[in-house]
């Protein structure tokens, strides 16, 4: 248990590549904070980019995830800020979609929500396994369990925050762009990434 529960990542005055993962989200909210779609979605959009971007900086020196859950983080994060800047329905990589594959929709916000269980699992497995000591068995249920719920609890506080904070904006705020079932595909898009990635971790750890 203590190998389990000690810190596997170098600390950050040596660790290069987390350094060069913390640049590159910088230089990456600056870019898309200018001139964005709509600046007060926007606005909206980044709240939670805030919250938890304080929450991981605050909490790295009582545990830091691995190079690999970093890595993850900062994949979905550039995903989000690129979708905050066009707002998720306007972006021009899901026009671009829409159009090759006859979709009747920009699905930008469906690829976010999919890459949210696909890369945020496995950051959740580690967090499982090496802060609340769940054995290896285990961990492959309750991570998936885990993005289902985050998922779901997402769902239900983006239309309170958009209802609380400025109701004028759900719309471009939810992106659902007309569709009365958006939350349950989103929420069942994160369910099944999170099964594909430890479906892939398993096969990986396996070996």
């Amino acid at each position: 248990m203590h190998k389990q529960m000690e810190n596997i990542t170098p600390a950050f005055r040596t660790n290069r590549l987390l350094q060069g993962l913390v640049f590159w989200l910088i230089l990456l909210w600056i870019v898309t904070s200018f001139e964005p779609f709509n600046r007060r979605d926007w606005l909206l959009e980044n709240l939670l980019v805030f919250f938890y971007g304080t929450l991981l900086v605050a909490s790295y020196r009582r545990f830091a995830f691995s190079n690999l859950s970093y890595l993850l983080f900062t994949i979905f994060m550039s995903l989000h800020l690129v979708g905050a800047h066009y707002t998720y329905a306007e972006v021009p990589f899901g026009f671009w979609l829409q159009e090759a594959l006859g979709l009747g929709r920009n699905h930008y916000d469906r690829i976010v929500h999919f890459s949210f269980g696909l890369l945020i699992a496995y950051p959740f497995r580690e967090l499982l396994m090496r802060a609340a000591g769940v054995i290896r068995g285990w961990s492959w249920f309750l991570t998936v369990a885990l993005v289902l719920a985050f998922s779901g609890f997402y769902e239900v506080l983006e239309g309170i925050v958009a209802m609380i904070v400025d109701p004028e904006l759900g719309m471009a705020y939810l992106g659902t762009q007309g569709d009365e079932w958006d939350a349950q595909k989103d929420t069942f898009l994160a369910f099944s990434g999170a099964v594909i990635a430890m479906l892939v971790t398993w096969l990986v750890t396996r070996r």
